[in-house]
């Protein structure tokens, strides 16, 4: 059941009537089936999956805070438990085809797995959320006592399948709040899931017809033409993904629940640190907390050592997001940027002239646009289907012949254009909404920020508008719905 269908449009107001309707000792039950519902509309079994892995982690939760001895073996134990289920659904090919690899050479091998292993929807999400968990108890943090509590926090259908990341402090105190019906909540979680919608469908899903074509023929584009790909990309994965996390924290907030803020305008990160302050916040803040911070962080004697957690920490991020040496690449490639710029802070620290160069607006904006483009190069990595097509259209994008390796192929692709002119008439009202929406949602702030009635209505009754028009027949799924 995807957000952009008409199944999640129908169950989504039965499931908020009812948890509004039932007594509020009922309520936790209530969004715990719905969530399981959701869950196993698209592949029942693996329902089984997600209870399993919630009643292992709940019981070594509580066995855990209750021990005295051996508490670090559990700890690592129920740590290494959770993350044998990820490899084996998620690794198990991509483990395999890296040791043929190696042992090629020597001409040995290793069997191929025969069987198809289908890989869980959510499953990155909700066991690094049990990590988290598990980690936070064994540092003396209170377990969850309720189990249908326990349940309901990886479970909990808006934030299931790709996030946010939640923390099991801010979640279930939410579960013990006595709730009531509060118009604010049902118009503040409306507005924001029609704004995702309006970023997922308007923008991400035209977006994605056109980046398709470029990326499954590069070498018969121009460089420039890859460039306009890449640029379509990164707005297209923010879209995409942002559009998802307005979706969740909506439909949250017609519960009555907070989950955490994702993104905060990425694309105007002043340097590759602040991009990681502002993107997918939920995965780095967990990255910084339970990978980071416990190999060491910035703790070392010299600088090196802090490079090289951080380097780990992004080469894993990386892996995290897929089973491919594109991802570990572009993992790579994320921990590389943020030793540069450390390195690149250290010189500039030096050298006033330079300082006071990177203090002033042009040089704010000069940081912001290179800070765009490598993050760029970057997702031509996370985009492009193999690693050689990667590198050739990175040989494009730099102009370095020497890493093409690929012939040409002797026939044309034409990327998809929008020929309706009303499409450029009505672009300026697109990015002035999407701006209003950013602030009204409270993306950049906090705190939402309320708009004279009428402009509000306007604003939420032009965009759905818009949809109806605009939305293209087929709505493919959320990018990160594949991690």
């Amino acid at each position: 059941m995807l957000f952009n269908s008409v199944a999640y449009l129908i169950f989504l107001p039965v499931v908020l009537c009812l948890y509004w309707l039932v007594p509020s000792k009922w309520r936790t039950l209530l969004l715990l089936a719905s969530s399981y519902v959701f869950y196993m509309s698209w592949k029942p079994i693996y329902g089984l999956l997600i209870l399993g892995l919630t009643a292992m982690n709940y019981c070594l939760g509580l066995w855990l805070a209750r021990s005295n001895k051996h508490k670090k073996a559990l700890l690592v134990g129920t740590i290494f438990a959770n993350l044998l289920v990820l490899a084996i659904f998620k690794y198990a090919y991509f483990t395999v085809d890296v040791m043929n690899q190696a042992l090629a050479p020597v001409g040995a091998h290793v069997p191929n797995i025969t069987w198809q292993i289908i890989l869980p929807l959510g499953i990155s999400f909700f066991v690094f959320e049990f990590i988290h968990y598990i980690s936070d108890v064994y540092r003396g943090d209170k377990p969850i006592k309720s189990f249908w509590q326990f349940a309901l926090f990886p479970s909990f259908f808006p934030t299931q399948i790709a996030g946010p990341i939640k923390r099991y402090q801010d979640f279930i105190p939410q579960l013990n709040e006595e709730k009531h019906f509060k118009l604010k909540d049902l118009d503040d979680g409306f507005k924001l899931i029609i704004f995702g919608l309006f970023k997922k469908v308007i923008f991400a899903d035209n977006l994605a017809v056109a980046v398709a074509s470029a990326f499954s023929h590069p070498e018969l584009l121009t460089g420039a033409d890859l460039w306009l790909a890449v640029y379509a990309f990164a707005f297209q994965i923010y879209f995409d993904f942002s559009g998802y996390t307005d979706i969740a924290r909506g439909s949250a907030q017609l519960f009555g629940f907070k989950v955490p803020i994702n993104f905060s305008l990425p694309y105007l990160a002043g340097s590759i640190t602040e991009f990681w302050h502002r993107w997918h916040i939920s995965l780095s803040t967990w990255l910084r907390d339970y990978l980071y911070i416990p190999l060491g962080g910035s703790k070392g004697k010299s600088k090196w050592f802090t490079y090289r957690n951080l380097f780990l920490t992004m080469l894993l991020g990386g892996l995290w997001h897929g089973a491919a040496m594109n991802f570990v690449v572009w993992g790579a490639y994320q921990g590389i940027l943020l030793i540069l710029h450390k390195e690149f802070r250290l010189v500039a620290e030096r050298i006033s002239p330079l300082r006071r160069i990177l203090d002033n607006p042009a040089g704010k904006l000069l940081s912001i646009v290179v800070t765009f483009h490598v993050v760029c190069i970057g997702w031509v990595f996370f985009r492009a289907e193999t690693f050689e097509t990667a590198c050739r259209i990175i040989a494009k994008l730099t102009f370095i012949p020497q890493l093409m390796s690929a012939p040409e192929t002797a026939f044309a692709v034409s990327l998809p254009t929008i020929t309706d002119p009303a499409i450029f008439m009505i672009l300026p009202l697109l990015l002035l909404l999407l701006l209003a929406g950013q602030i009204a949602s409270g993306i950049t702030k906090k705190k939402i920020v309320r708009l004279p009635r009428l402009v509000d209505i306007a604003y939420v009754a032009s965009m759905v508008l818009l949809l109806l028009i605009f939305s293209p027949d087929t709505s493919p799924k959320f990018i990160y719905f594949q991690f």
